[in-house]
């Protein structure tokens, strides 16, 4: 099933890489008693994802904490190694965006947003989306047709409709 407005975000274990190694971060403490943006998209390094995904947010992140957003995290179905460099080279990391592997897609999968797509090599990954969500609870969601399309679940899209 997947995840809608007023519906309880799962929690999950996502892999989030730190000066120690790689860690595991539980998404429901993230969640808990905070305002927080999440988006997904299909690949780290992928053409939409690198060009359009991350820069919306990086542009709209100070936006988002003057309304009162704690968070915004990139989710991708990535291992932790690569969602580091993937964040400092485009600078979301400097930007204060958290990204988060979902090795596994078990997130992705929990909130029904996974997709298969073997010509390119993709399985189980995810579709492009952003959400707001209040204490673990989604507020907004914008959930886009196609992987290769970036409007609905940009950061300017998501930002105009909190």
């Amino acid at each position: 099933m997947t995840i809608s407005e007023g519906g309880k975000l799962p929690d999950a274990t996502l892999l989030h890489m730190s000066d120690a190694g790689p860690g595991a971060v539980q998404i429901g403490e993230k969640l808990a008693g905070r305002k927080v943006v999440i988006f997904g998209l299909p690949g780290a390094y992928t053409g939409t994802c690198t060009s359009a995904h991350v820069p919306s947010f990086i542009r709209t992140a100070d936006k988002f904490a003057a309304k009162g957003v704690d968070e915004i995290i990139c989710v991708s179905v990535n291992d932790p190694f690569v969602m580091k460099a993937w964040g400092e080279s485009t600078g979301a990391a400097a930007a204060g965006i958290t990204m988060l592997g979902d090795a596994d897609a078990s997130f992705t999968k929990a909130i029904g947003l996974a997709f298969t797509a073997p010509p390119v090599g993709f399985f189980d990954r995810s579709k492009r989306y952003a959400l707001y969500a209040e204490d673990g609870v989604v507020k907004v969601l914008h959930v886009e047709e196609s992987p290769g399309v970036c409007e609905a679940s940009g950061g300017e899209s998501l930002l105009a409709a909190i």
